[in-house]
């Protein structure tokens, strides 16, 4: 079996944390089972371009069991776990090419092997398969049943692609998901990410300014932990509906140059590029740190910020990078990669438990529908969103009340008045 770990001999620490995560997993426990009994990935090729972590490792397993012949390469080089890795290798027989701070040559080495095996489905966590996919390998496109795509930068990518008219497969949005973002990227990422900092810094929140950079559902997630931990929260937007929001659940708006004074700790949550910048940097007071939980690391003009520094101190602690610009301190955290995944776990596996079993069922549909599919970015059915939600209610020992037949109808007519 081909792989590239770094090494096997951490296996079996990998595999107990996969289990610790199963444990919590129960919905994707469900739907592994159910996969198991049908196996309606028999014999496809599908390779999977995702965070390598124990949740992930449930999900991979979860595919498996319904017969899919996957390989796991990474989404991010610093959000590998390099003992999941091994121990999907070693104990699970699932080919994975994947190793923590792997540098950009040996990333896009991994996502050509992802690739270069003619898979017949994906899935993505930022669009970068699907990039390479139409770059390199266009001539296979057509022979790809469809993709799924886990974040919000990689949809609004795709959703570029599809309405210039060079989406060359179907895609699921499962980002858009109510079972994924609602509660992934919110409550997801906003424990995550308090996490990371705390991990990277050790720092007290409490009292500190913070700043929001975006107020999408990883935003509000992050902006409401934040402020549970203590901290007086600034949300920046560039939405006017999502900061009128921000505004009405009671934190202060304003442009990002004018949060630069006044930041203790920057995080950005966008999506977007070059979020916080050389003119931001420069306003900034000593002792700022600034760090990422958005996507890609180029949410903080890096770049920008080493032309303008005096001084650069790799590693004062680990995960932190220390920027002089004039006589000011400037520490930037992960080097700008996902704060959560680079130093932390990343999500709880009770909050992935929703998305990779929503994941792995609008897997299912593609195969069975993918013949219907257009060249588009497809919503994740209803129907799955219900069946998850179900599922998950069921396994919290939740119960809700149902319509009365009254009920249903007076909901469905027009012409009962009140």
């Amino acid at each position: 079996m081909k792989h590239h770990v770094k090494s096997l001999k951490l296996a079996e620490e990998g595999k107990k944390r996969i289990e610790w995560a199963d444990n919590d997993m129960p919905v994707l426990r469900n739907v592994r089972a159910k996969f198991a009994k049908g196996k309606p990935f028999k014999g496809q090729k599908m390779s999977a371009c995702l965070h390598v972590t124990a949740e992930t490792a449930n999900l991979v397993r979860a595919l498996k069991a319904g017969g899919a012949d996957i390989l796991l390469v990474a989404s991010n080089p610093l959000s590998t776990q390099d003992d999941v890795a091994a121990a999907l290798v070693k104990y699970y027989k699932i080919p994975v090419m994947a190793i923590r701070g792997e540098d950009k040559q040996t990333y896009y080495k991994h996502l050509n092997a992802a690739l270069s095996r003619k898979p017949v489905i994906t899935m993505d966590d930022g669009a970068d398969l699907i990039s390479l996919l139409h770059k390199k390998y266009k001539a296979w496109a057509p022979n790809v049943m469809g993709s799924m795509e886990e974040t919000t930068t990689g949809v609004i990518r795709l959703k570029a692609m599809a309405a210039d008219g060079k989406l060359e497969l179907p895609v699921i949005a499962v980002n858009d998901a109510q079972t994924k973002n609602m509660f992934d990227n919110r409550y997801g990422t906003g424990q995550s990410t308090v996490d990371g900092i705390i991990r990277a810094t050790d720092m007290l929140m409490a009292g500190k300014y913070v700043v929001t950079a975006g107020y999408g559902w990883c935003g509000r997630g992050f902006a409401m932990r934040a402020r549970g931990m203590g901290a007086k929260v600034i949300v920046t937007e560039v939405d006017k509906i999502k900061a009128l929001e921000a505004a009405m659940d009671g934190f202060d708006v304003m442009p990002i140059k004018d949060a630069a004074k006044i930041g203790d700790l920057f995080c950005t949550l966008t999506g977007d590029m070059h979020v916080i910048r050389p003119e931001h940097f420069k306003l900034m007071k000593d002792g700022a740190m600034v760090c990422n939980s958005g996507h890609f690391d180029i949410e903080i003009d890096i770049k920008g910020l080493k032309k303008i520094s005096n001084k650069v101190k790799k590693n004062v602690r680990n995960f932190v990078d220390e920027y002089t610009v004039g006589k000011k301190r400037i520490f930037v955290l992960a080097d700008g990669r996902l704060i959560n995944l680079a130093a932390a776990e990343g999500h709880p596996a009770s909050v992935m438990d929703m998305s990779f079993a929503t994941q792995a069922l609008a897997s299912e549909y593609v195969v069975k529908n993918y013949k219907k599919l257009d060249n588009q970015v497809y919503y994740v059915p209803q129907n799955i969103e219900e069946n998850v939600a179900d599922l998950k209610l069921k396994s919290m020992g939740i119960n809700i009340d149902k319509l009365t037949p009254e009920q249903e109808e007076y909901l469905s007519s027009w012409n009962m008045g009140t």
